[in-house]
């Protein structure tokens, strides 16, 4: 069998373009699975974000709740010392107001016995002064 060079060509041409499409075809089905697996791997890293989201948002959440509930504990601390800064001064007495009243009342009891000396001595002598 003799073909001619022309013939040669044509069938040359048409192997390298079946060959062309093969080798384009395999890349592109790698192509494509290769987008499939990026696909899938952006899903999950996705999917992995949300669910990472959702922790912090639940965790922020806790964190202000507790702020408010400790921002209440406060609150009520602060009353309760602005009550006792108010009763403070009605329920206790500071030292040296109780050191000059200890010292009013000794000085009252002193100059009674001072009187009640005095009456006494005069009851001695039987002399009587007012």
């Amino acid at each position: 069998m003799q073909m001619e060079f022309g013939e040669l060509i044509g069938w040359a041409i048409s192997l390298l373009s079946i060959v062309v499409t093969l080798v384009f075809g395999l890349v592109k089905l790698l192509l494509a699975q290769f987008e499939k697996r990026l696909v899938e791997r952006f899903d999950a890293q996705d999917q992995t974000r949300e669910a990472a989201n959702q922790r912090w948002e639940n965790n922020f959440d806790k964190v202000l709740e507790r702020q408010d509930k400790d921002a209440q504990a406060v609150q009520e601390l602060d009353r309760a010392f602005l009550r006792f800064k108010a009763e403070l001064p009605v329920e206790y007495v500071r030292r040296e107001d109780w050191v000059r009243g200890q010292s009013v009342i000794e000085a009252k009891l002193d100059g009674l016995a001072l009187k009640f000396e005095n009456i006494l001595l005069s009851a001695q002598k039987g002399t009587r002064h007012d």
